[in-house]
C-alpha cells in the first residue's frame, strides 16, 4: 500500500451499524473517484472456505497460505494458529498500491482517526473515553451524546453529513 493512503477508522460497540455506515461511506468515496480498500477485524473466527473445496483440502493438509486467483479476484488465506494475529501495519502492507482511502473498521486500540457509531439506546456505554483516535461521534440521539471538546458529534441518520466530515478528514 502508498503511504499516501488516507486511513479512516468506523468504531462502536457490536450491533450499533458499524457496517452499515463503512458500506454507505463506501459508496460515497468511490462515487467521488475514490480507490478504496475495507479492512474489517474481528475477534470471532470465520472462514471463507468451504469444506470439499480444493482450497480448503489445500489449508486441511497443512499449507500456511493458499491464494484464489480468478478473472475478476484474488483472495489470500493464511494460517497463523501458531502465530500472532497481524496487526494493522501489518494488513495495510497487503494491499494494492493503488489504493488511496483505507476504511477500517476495527483495530480500535490503533492510533488513527475513527467516527464512532454510537446508539445509547443500546445500554452501552461509549468507546470514547478508553480508545484513542475519536475524532466524531456518529449517533442517533445527538441530545444524548457529550463526548470530550474537540470531538464532533454527527447525525447517523443523515449519511452525506457523516460523509463530508469523513471526506474533509481523510481529504
Amino acid at each position: 500500500m502508498t503511504t499516501h493512503a488516507a486511513l479512516l477508522g468506523i468504531t462502536g460497540t457490536s450491533g450499533s451499524g458499524k457496517t452499515t455506515l463503512v458500506e454507505q461511506l463506501i459508496v460515497r468515496f468511490v462515487r467521488d473517484g475514490r480507490r478504496v480498500a475495507a479492512i474489517k477485524h474481528t475477534h470471532h473466527g470465520f472462514d471463507l472456505d468451504s469444506p470439499g473445496k480444493d482450497s480448503y483440502r489445500m489449508r486441511d493438509a497443512g499449507s500456511a497460505e493458499v491464494v484464489l486467483v480468478g478473472g475478476e479476484r484474488l483472495v489470500l488465506m493464511r494460517e497463523y494458529t501458531h502465530a500472532h494475529e497481524p496487526e494493522l501495519a501489518d494488513v495495510l502492507a497487503l494491499l494494492s498500491p493503488e489504493t488511496d482511502l483505507v476504511i477500517v473498521e476495527g483495530y480500535k486500540r490503533s492510533t488513527f482517526p475513527k467516527i464512532e457509531v454510537f446508539r445509547p439506546s443500546l445500554g452501552r456505554a461509549p468507546l470514547w473515553p478508553e480508545i484513542g483516535g475519536v475524532v466524531a461521534v456518529a449517533t442517533d440521539a445527538r441530545d444524548a451524546v457529550q463526548p470530550p471538546a474537540g470531538v464532533a458529534v454527527l447525525d447517523l441518520n443523515d449519511v452525506d453529513a457523516v460523509y463530508r466530515f469523513a471526506a474533509a478528514l481523510v481529504k
